[in-house]
């Protein structure tokens, strides 16, 4: 539709992982989908990535762990958005995380977790049914 705001997605990597080339395939795939990408590089807080979720006006937020710390960083990105009155924004997350992890961070506030393999076209799907405009 002529004239409709692109969909606004913030892609972060928090905590110490280095390894960023997985979300940024995500970034250029969502962006090549037609939606607008903020990417925060590597070595984000969750206070941080909050900050800008907020200051961009995103509508989604996609989180990439490949550390381990997953369980730990996710749930905090959450927490960090519902201090700052935004906890609407859905977040999501990708990276290396078990199996045995995802119900707890699903418990914890993320909307769904993908595991390597998904295509793009899985995520962009997702995050256009989580926004629906």
């Amino acid at each position: 539709m002529k004239g409709e705001r692109k969909i606004r997605v913030l892609v972060a990597k928090p905590g110490l992982d280095g390894h960023d080339r997985g979300a940024k395939v995500i970034s250029r795939g969502l962006r090549d989908a037609g939606m607008e990408v903020i990417y925060t590089g590597i070595r984000q807080t969750p206070e941080q990535i909050a900050v800008t979720a907020v200051q961009e006006g995103v509508d989604a937020v996609g989180l990439s762990c490949l550390s381990g710390a997953h369980n730990h960083l996710f749930p905090r990105v959450v927490e960090a958005l519902k201090e700052r009155k935004a906890g609407d924004i859905p977040v999501f997350g990708g990276g290396i995380i078990p199996a045995d992890d995802i119900p707890g961070l699903k418990k914890a506030g993320i909307r769904e977790i993908f595991q390597p393999g998904t295509t793009i076209r899985d995520i962009v799907q997702f995050i256009e049914k989580i926004v629906q405009r």
